[in-house]
């Protein structure tokens, strides 16, 4: 299929054939649900934990004598029940993270980008670069381009002016594109793609 490519001033820059493999899939929910919380679960720390009756800062010795008080058998203060005691069953340190076969991971991103162009909010531009880095001047193109809430991917390197000036900008998110993600594509409303970006994904995949 082929796609018009813009400027940042907004001005028509020709077109880009965008490969039918990659752009043109049936996105399937199933598949981007699995890449969201395969990508949600290894971002979690998993250092949650609590203290175990072993790890209490308590008196061992038992509080009260076993018989004749008319109360119920008690050894510990530090047993769960009571105030300042540990926490029965509590959270461990663990790893939140499991495995996705390596083929449903590139297969979830081309249909998160298929997504975007069935959506009609994929844009490409012919190349990301600003001559100073300054916000004020980037946010009027980007209202020019209809973007306030969008993720930017640029070639290996990105423009470090660009970088700099889109950064101050709530809601854009600017990577290389070795660095685009499912979980990213589907959180922003618009997907900008450099003229770079569209063919080292089309190298990617070949």
């Amino acid at each position: 299929m082929d796609l018009k490519v813009q400027t940042l001033a907004g001005k028509e820059a020709g077109t880009v054939s965008l490969s039918d493999a990659i752009f043109g899939l049936e996105p399937r929910e199933d598949i981007l649900a699995r890449m969201v919380r395969y990508q949600l679960a290894k971002k979690q720390q998993g250092t949650h934990k609590t203290q175990t009756r072993g790890e209490v800062s308590r008196t061992g010795s038992k509080m009260y004598k076993q018989k004749g008080t008319g109360r119920a058998r008690h050894h510990s203060a530090r047993a769960p029940q009571f105030r300042g005691g540990s926490a029965a069953h509590g959270p461990k340190v663990r790893d939140h993270s499991f495995d996705l076969p390596k083929k449903v991971r590139a297969l979830a991103l081309r249909h998160a980008l298929s997504a975007k162009v069935k959506s009609e909010d994929l844009i490409v531009l012919d190349d990301l670069v600003a001559k100073d880095a300054k916000t004020k001047e980037l946010t009027g193109a980007f209202a020019g381009l209809g973007l306030n809430n969008a993720l930017i991917i640029g070639g290996a390197e990105l423009d470090s002016n660009f970088k700099l000036a889109a950064s101050n900008i709530p809601n854009i998110d600017v990577l290389p594109v070795q660095g685009i993600n499912v979980y990213d594509i589907l959180r922003r409303g618009k997907l900008v793609l450099s003229k770079a970006a569209v063919e080292a994904l089309e190298e990617r995949f070949k």
